[in-house]
């Protein structure tokens, strides 16, 4: 499951599914709007399985966050670009698969 952070905007997120990419978003379909990031987005992740979750938030880029239940991406770039991320993200040789993907944390 391809789950966004709600700091990556509906734009973005219609670019995504225009490719055919399905995506979940917090405070949308999964979660509640306005989750304290690492007190709540963290344990929601624990009670999922086989999740990616992309945010722009930076606190999310700690290795320590790691776990087999899911993988953390850190999109550290402009909000225009973030589908254009995402997709090459998924799309990488290395990463294109959850069992792949799963345990990592990446900032891309």
């Amino acid at each position: 499951m391809n789950i966004l952070d709600e700091d990556i905007d509906r734009y973005q997120r219609g670019l995504l599914e225009g490719r055919g990419i399905h995506v979940r978003q917090i405070g949308v379909e999964i979660g509640r709007s306005g989750m304290k990031d690492l007190n709540e987005v963290i344990p929601l992740l624990h009670g999922l399985r086989r999740s990616t979750l992309f945010t722009r938030d930076h606190g999310f880029y700690r290795l320590e966050l790691r776990h087999p239940r899911y993988c953390l991406v850190h999109l550290d770039v402009r909000r225009k670009t973030v589908a254009d991320f995402i997709t090459r993200f998924l799309r990488h040789p290395a990463l294109r698969t959850q069992a792949q993907r799963l345990g990592k944390v990446v900032r891309d």
